[in-house]
């Protein structure tokens, strides 16, 4: 079993005035240090248990393939120290280590040695190498005429012919055809059920929350949040959005959940109803019922132009379905301080058995990046039970009509 303990780990650069710098350091050192250290991470501290699957986001340029070349030992911290136990495997740089002028099988042998295999293991493995990457006779060739997916496709085969007790994965997974990508994600999770200790870096939120039991958010070379997956990716949306200087807040709710907002508050969303055909509001609503989502937004500053919009979650956080008045080509305009809009939006709730949430947003644009007058996550919660349909299983109600011919 693999573990992994960071302990006030820090990586800084020095950075020289000019090209003579660095010289004139070396040669005079009692003359004072002639460079800046530029910090790309700082004060990370964290552990992951024996079998815990971990994810990290945070924009481009906050850390995280850095961390990842820290815990691996590709680069050395300027602070703080990394604790592994356990094999471990690891996929960063796509085709880091392949030699392009060697055959795939070359490489393959000279990438399982250095992850611990030995020369025979390698061999007696190379069918599995060969069948799970599926280039075919590329095998033969020389990796400088493989596609980036090509090489990602080896990489990860080579890495994960045997199940390693430590899995680090960079965001070179995402390189891959949708069909190599779900082999990928089946075989890690695989891995996780056998006890296998998962970090990986993704900006892929579905894969983020479908593998991972807790999520690391970096900002600025720091740790800045971490959680559950829902929580810190709802926290990194916020933030995000928030660079425009307004400010993000979490509360914890009664049921124990995370509920974050965001916005500068040029408007704000003051009520909202899930309600049946004649208007009643409901909590609990039957599989495919007729329902409308009534969302009422009050006004407290002149708008050029307004959107709503919200999205449908489910207990995880996994997006169900979103859109908004953007994309329906329903934006309002010049819109005065004090207004009252009350919108609904009418639908089949084709979902399946579960715990639901609504998140709302809303913006001059369509997202929230722009002017994110006010973003909130678990703004509305409800239930969804099957009290007359035939059993099924799933997150969307699809029933077919079957025709049976013999």
């Amino acid at each position: 079993m693999g573990s992994i303990v960071v302990s006030n780990l820090g990586k800084a650069y020095k950075q020289y005035d000019n090209r003579w710098g660095r010289l004139w350091e070396w040669v005079l050192p009692f003359l004072g240090a002639r460079h800046r250290l530029k910090w790309v991470i700082q004060d990370v501290s964290f552990q992951l248990a024996p079998g815990e699957a971990v994810g990290i986001i945070g924009i481009n340029g906050a850390g995280k393939s850095t961390l990842l070349k820290l815990i691996t030992g590709t680069a050395q911290p300027t602070t703080g120290s990394v604790r592994i136990t356990g094999r471990v495997a690891a996929l960063l740089e796509l085709g880091m280590g392949f030699h392009p002028d060697f055959s795939g099988r070359q490489n393959a042998f000279m990438a399982g040695q250095l992850i611990g295999l030995t020369v025979d293991e390698i061999g007696a493995l190379m069918p599995q190498i060969e069948a799970f990457a599926d280039i075919g006779d590329y095998i033969d060739q020389p990796v400088r005429v493989y596609s980036s997916g090509m090489q990602m496709r080896l990489a990860f085969s080579v890495a994960t012919v045997k199940r390693p007790d430590v899995l680090i994965v960079d965001e070179a997974l995402s390189v891959g055809d949708a069909y190599f990508q779900h082999k990928s994600f089946e075989r890690i999770r695989q891995f996780q059920k056998l006890g296998t200790t998962l970090l990986i870096v993704s900006h892929d939120r579905a894969a983020i929350q479908s593998i991972c039991e807790r999520a690391l958010l970096l900002d600025g070379g720091r740790l800045a949040s971490q959680g559950s997956p829902e929580q810190v990716m709802d926290y990194y949306n916020a933030l995000i959005a928030s660079r425009d200087g307004a400010g993000v807040e979490q509360v914890v709710t009664e049921a124990g959940r995370t509920r974050t907002s965001s916005g500068s508050g040029e408007a704000s969303v003051s009520a909202i109803t899930l309600e049946d055909e004649a208007g009643r509001a409901l909590e609990t609503v039957n599989v495919g019922a007729a329902v409308t989502l009534r969302i009422r937004v009050r006004v407290h500053a002149p708008l050029e132009r307004l959107v709503l919009g919200y999205m449908i979650k489910d207990r995880l956080g996994q997006q169900m379905y979103g859109t908004n008045t953007h994309h329906m080509d329903m934006a309002l305009h010049d819109v005065a301080a004090g207004e009252e809009i009350d919108f609904r939006f009418r639908f089949p709730l084709n979902l399946g058995e579960g715990s639901y949430s609504v998140t709302t947003a809303l913006t001059s644009t369509e997202t929230h990046l722009g002017d994110n007058y006010e973003w909130r996550d678990l703004a509305f919660l409800f239930i969804v039970m099957n009290m007359n349909r035939k059993q099924f299983v799933g997150t969307s109600w699809l029933e077919p009509h079957v025709e049976i011919l013999r």
